[in-house]
């Protein structure tokens, strides 16, 4: 039976890719900035959301190149079909809902745009059609999603021929999604993940932690198109930042994170262009002290600092394209408040409390691509998380857990992309688990393997 709804959502999927065949090419960049640059797509992205040296440029500039449009918006929807190898526990229970047939996961509004020539951003709003509630039920929702505002200055070179000096500030709710470098976590591969997929127990905080979370308010500089660096802090979105965490559930122990005062986060990179060639070396980090319990913001706090070294190489030519990415991230991480309560009797928080004092992460991600005529591409990812081994982080559990407490998994993916025409693309990924929580066969000491949580997703992705 699930064989047969695949098919058919195989079949449902390539139907509305080839009517797209029959729709007449479109100038312009991602929508909301099409219109206010004139833009093709492929000026300011290589596949959305990663990005070229031009639209790392207009982006750096406060997306404020070009001109003012009156209705700055502009729509994104995703329809698909996600199969898990064996999506049922020791129970016989399904893990995840909505597998094996289409289903609508998602659709986003964008207000985005200039406002004069040194103002501009984009909020995004996004409705999730397969979100799971607390009580393990699909029900739709909506809320904020990554947002970006910034307010920009230049100062041209002498000839008056290029930007010598870009410099700027921006406020937004996710750290790296202000950045540039698709090597980061908010905008890093996989550009599109199954909203109904299963993945491993462990992650760094800048690795998606925080998003919607919090209020980031940064300044950069941008020398040459050469040397940049940027310096942010980060807090609770409260007050009147609350807007930027809106839909999310700020008042259930556990629903999101509280910092503690300003955060901060730091960024260097070195930049290199010639001909078709682009190079980027750098590295990130991210110190975080974090309230165990959301709502109890008297109490002690966690630390969490995490330091990270990433590259970037791009060959953008017509025909071929070829692009890759690395980071590396570690993590230490602090329970300065969390362990001596636990080791008290009395843990603070609703989600799980540490058995260790102190506890590192690693985390490893390298992907290359290669895309012909801005149409065929084809993509290989490596991923790979190592850890301190702590029982009470990572408790045993049916499929999400570690029966030996530690958080190590190593996967890859491979992708196969196809954009017949601006604004739609057809994704296959396979999604491959190696080791997952801690082993590769009995990995949650019910019998469930690595491999049983390997994920093939068929994705149609359209904007306008």
């Amino acid at each position: 039976m699930a064989r047969r709804s695949t098919a058919g959502a195989v079949w449902w999927i390539l139907v509305l890719a080839s009517a797209g065949l029959l729709a007449p090419p479109r100038a312009g960049a991602v929508p909301a900035y099409a219109r206010q640059t004139g833009q093709a797509c492929v000026a300011c992205h290589v596949s959305f959301p990663e990005l070229t040296p031009y639209g790392r440029l207009f982006k750096l500039s406060g997306y404020t190149i070009g001109t003012r449009q009156t209705l700055p918006f502009a729509v994104m929807a995703q329809a698909g079909v996600t199969q898990v190898k064996d999506n049922r526990d020791d129970e016989g229970n399904e893990v995840v809902p909505k597998t094996g047939s289409v289903q609508f996961s998602a659709a986003s509004l964008f207000l985005a745009g200039k406002v004069n020539d040194h103002v501009g951003g984009f909020v995004q709003w996004t409705y999730d059609n397969l979100n799971v509630n607390a009580e393990g039920n699909t029900v739709g929702h909506s809320g904020i999603d990554n947002t970006d505002l910034r307010v920009v200055g230049r100062i041209e070179n002498a000839a008056k021929t290029d930007v010598q000096w870009l410099y700027g500030m921006t406020l937004h709710n996710n750290p790296t999604v202000q950045d540039v470098w698709n090597s980061t976590p908010a905008f890093g591969f996989p550009y599109t993940a199954p909203p109904n997929g299963i993945g491993p127990a462990a992650a760094t905080t800048i690795d998606g932690g925080l998003a919607q979370q919090v209020a980031g308010l940064g300044a950069y500089v941008f020398w040459n198109r050469t040397w940049y660096a940027e310096l942010a802090g980060y807090r609770t979105a409260d007050g009147v930042f609350s807007w930027l965490r809106k839909g999310q559930d700020t008042h259930t122990p556990g629903g999101v994170a509280r910092l503690a005062g300003t955060n901060p986060y730091l960024r260097l990179a070195y930049n290199r262009e010639w001909g078709p060639h682009s190079l980027m070396l750098g590295g990130y980090g991210l110190r975080v002290n974090r309230y165990p319990d959301n709502t109890l913001p008297g109490t002690p706090t966690d630390r969490y600092t995490d330091l990270a070294v990433d590259a970037q190489y791009q060959y953008i030519t017509d025909p071929h394209t070829v692009t890759s990415q690395i980071t590396y991230i570690h993590e230490k991480q602090d329970y300065r408040a969390s362990y001596p309560a636990t080791s008290a009797g009395s843990p603070i928080g609703a989600g799980p409390t540490p058995a260790n004092a102190r506890d590192t992460l690693r985390t490893f991600k390298w992907k290359g691509s290669y895309y012909y005529e801005h149409t065929y591409g084809g993509t290989l990812a490596w991923f790979a998380t190592h850890g301190t081994t702590d029982a009470g982080l990572y408790a045993p559990g049916s499929v999400g857990g570690s029966a030996s407490g530690s958080p190590n998994s190593t996967g890859y993916i491979v992708e196969l992309d196809y954009a017949p025409i601006q604004y739609l693309r057809v994704m296959l990924q396979y999604t491959a688990f190696t080791r997952f929580n801690g082993g590769n066969r009995n990995y949650d000491g019910a019998g469930r393997n690595a491999r049983d949580n390997n994920m093939l997703f068929l994705n149609l992705w359209v904007a306008f």
